[in-house]
């Protein structure tokens, strides 16, 4: 976790809600786990059946974003084989590159007009300094989230995605991811699944480590249902 926000005995549990974790490394994942077991019971049985979920991290920056977007609604499959094409096309991935890219060129990678617009409006807002991805780790989940969404073409579960995968962001919160919901059904014991925003809620008493509860959901997801839950996303491209 981040030295700048530990606490003196190195222990998530005491942290404010206000502080923020970094979740960067598989040690400051499995803390945060334990911690979150401890201030909330219910999460008890939910990690004997789930085990220890393992860290997951992506690259930050333009590229990472970018691999979040070009994947969104595709195969896993089909989301590969075009990454691979387009970061071949360019390598390294850098935001001038595709903002100077025609959008043909781009379309003829496999990538839709709206992931095309998109791409190019970020790198537009990188170029123009008017958007800092890495400076978001280091902001309110929720600030860094609107922050996100308030982009052209970057919906509430890739900027949740960005944060907590590319930027080890410990408090970020998939609210709509659907594995995340039915796993929360299930593990709370609720009649319905929840809704995005029935979900903010339901996330209160893990704060500030709703991003590490969101590994744990995913990992009991997959113990309960076989299958794995981290797919895809639902906003559209």
């Amino acid at each position: 976790m981040d030295a700048r926000v530990k606490p003196a005995h190195d222990d998530p549990s005491t942290l404010m809600p206000a502080m923020l974790i970094h979740l960067d490394t598989q040690a400051d994942l499995e803390q945060a786990i334990h911690a979150l077991v401890k201030q909330d019971p219910r999460l008890k049985p939910v990690f004997e059946i789930a085990g220890m979920p393992a860290l997951r991290r992506r690259e930050p920056g333009f590229a990472g974003l970018a691999a979040i977007v070009c994947g969104q609604q595709l195969s896993t499959a089909s989301a590969a084989a075009i990454w691979a094409r387009l970061t071949a096309a360019f390598d390294p991935l850098h935001h001038d590159s595709l903002r100077k890219a025609r959008a043909g060129r781009l379309g003829r990678l496999g990538l839709s007009a709206a992931k095309i617009k998109t791409l190019k409006g970020l790198a537009r807002e990188i170029a123009a300094e008017r958007l800092n991805l890495d400076v978001l780790a280091n902001e309110d989940a929720d600030v860094a989230h609107h922050t996100l969404t308030a982009l052209h073409g970057i919906g509430p579960w890739t900027a949740d995605v960005y944060l907590l995968f590319c930027l080890g962001h410990g408090d970020a919160w998939p609210a709509g991811d659907l594995a995340v919901q039915e796993a929360v059904k299930i593990g709370l014991g609720l009649k319905t699944r929840p809704t995005a925003k029935q979900m903010a809620p339901l996330a209160e008493p893990w704060r500030p480590l709703r991003g590490a509860a969101a590994h744990l959901w995913w990992s009991y997801y997959r113990a309960i249902k076989k299958r794995e839950g981290v797919i895809g996303g639902k906003d559209r491209q």
